[in-house]
């Protein structure tokens, strides 16, 4: 997957880059995104760090600024392992706290008296800080529910099963108690080494974003 993988680096780092707060009307309202971590390289480029997309019709702006704004770790996996890593990295005990979900309220009766909030509203802030300094991504459009969720799974594929992808030693996510981000030195837990973009699959996918590209300009 070494050679496939390259490719896909190619296009991702030729894509426009952005980091927070950024313009959203030059992100596509639907399609996929690249992430990308400040230190992370491979393949002489930008290492690409997590693939990821969105379900709901007209949000992927919405999506994005889960990640890098909204202080919730509840709506975006992203930030929850984000938060993971740097609470185990310290040693924290608040972690079993940040592990608890309270989307609903049966969660929150149950578990909301065993929280310090001022601690965790602290800890969501140090995770919006992490993400933007360190952060950037990339976006392409795509229509279709179906086919973003089939382009993102083997895009996470094809990243996963590359043996030249490796993570720097500093990489945050070495520390994440997630063994999946572990060992495939993503920010991902799902999709992992599945199946993979084929050649043919990606360029394809090279020629759809040139066409969105000049299409655009």
């Amino acid at each position: 997957m070494s050679c496939e993988c390259e490719v896909l680096h190619r296009i991702a780092n030729n894509l426009e880059r952005y980091c927070f707060p950024c313009d959203s009307d030059n992100i596509p309202r639907n399609g996929v995104y690249f992430l990308f971590q400040r230190g992370e390289k491979s393949h002489q480029a930008d290492r690409v760090v997590r693939v990821g997309t969105h379900t709901g019709d007209n949000q992927l702006q919405s999506r994005l600024k889960q990640h890098f704004n909204q202080e919730n770790k509840d709506r975006s996996i992203f930030r929850k392992n984000i938060g993971r890593a740097l609470l185990s990295k310290s040693n924290d005990t608040f972690l079993k706290h940040w592990e608890l979900d309270l989307t609903t309220r049966k969660a929150k009766d149950e578990y909301g008296p065993l929280i310090d909030f001022n601690y965790q509203k602290a800890i969501e802030h140090q995770v919006s800080l992490y993400i933007r300094e360190n952060f950037t991504f990339s976006t392409f459009p795509i229509a279709s529910k179906e086919e973003r969720l089939n382009i993102e799974s083997k895009l996470i594929s094809t990243l996963s099963w590359c043996e030249e992808c490796k993570p720097s030693s500093d990489w945050l996510g070495n520390c994440s108690p997630k063994s999946k981000i572990v060992q495939s030195g993503l920010w991902l837990v799902n999709e992992l080494y599945k199946t993979p973009m084929t050649p043919s699959e990606i360029d394809s996918l090279s020629e759809k974003i040139k066409g969105c590209s000049a299409h655009k300009g």
